[in-house]
């Protein structure tokens, strides 16, 4: 069965990455882990955003950049798909009030973009028969209607391997032939070669010491 495989790259980072050490994930590995044999991936879509340096975090988007660099160099069949990020500032409230103010402002980052990439991607690439089968790996309600499409005009099979813990949310699982987990063990057996060697460079990109 031909499989594409459409990763949200930032669901699956906060939920599933974020605080462990499988941040050096190979999504093609983990996901041959997570499925059975007869779904022959030809293709994975990785939907992202490039991060930026904070004063909190002033190399994460070096971390970021040897990452995906480390995954194109590591699969020939996959495609990283930019959104972006947004920063707004919020007003939040302060219970207890703090030197005499209820309030005060924040900066709220936001990933834009990616969810609407990828449900866009995955109707057009089933519109042109691309595959036969597409696994969306995330739990982002907001794919549920592409997903659906997909399943009723297109006639396709559409799985979902979720990210994080819990069960799918109700929609998603909804428009799905199937779900399975990203668990643990397929976090921790998918992880890439340290290094990965870029052949169009010669050179080694190494998992991120703090990457631990």
């Amino acid at each position: 069965m031909r499989t594409w495989v459409y990763i949200d790259g930032f669901n699956l980072y906060y939920r599933s990455l974020k605080n462990t050490p499988y941040k050096w994930l190979d999504p093609l590995k983990a996901a041959q882990n997570v499925l059975k044999p007869n779904y022959n991936i030809q293709r994975i879509k990785f939907f992202t955003a490039r991060v930026s340096p904070s004063s909190r975090n002033p190399d994460v988007h070096n971390r970021q950049k040897i990452y995906l660099k480390a995954l194109e160099a590591n699969n020939s069949n996959l495609e990283i798909i930019y959104g972006n990020f947004q920063i707004s500032t919020v007003q939040c409230y302060l219970n207890p009030p703090l030197e005499g103010k209820q309030f005060h402002q924040r900066k709220k980052i936001e990933e834009k973009g990616s969810d609407v990439n990828l449900a866009v991607h995955l109707l057009n690439d089933a519109y042109k028969n691309e595959y036969d089968c597409a696994i969306v790996i995330s739990n982002d309600s907001d794919l549920a209607e592409a997903m659906n499409l997909v399943q009723v005009e297109k006639k396709k099979h559409i799985g979902l391997i979720k990210t994080g813990k819990g069960r799918p949310t109700v929609k998603l699982a909804q428009y799905s032939n199937f779900t399975r987990n990203l668990d643990e063990k397929s976090l921790k057996n998918g992880q890439l070669p340290n290094p990965v060697l870029d052949a169009k460079t010669g050179k080694e990109l190494w998992k991120p010491a703090v990457w631990k």
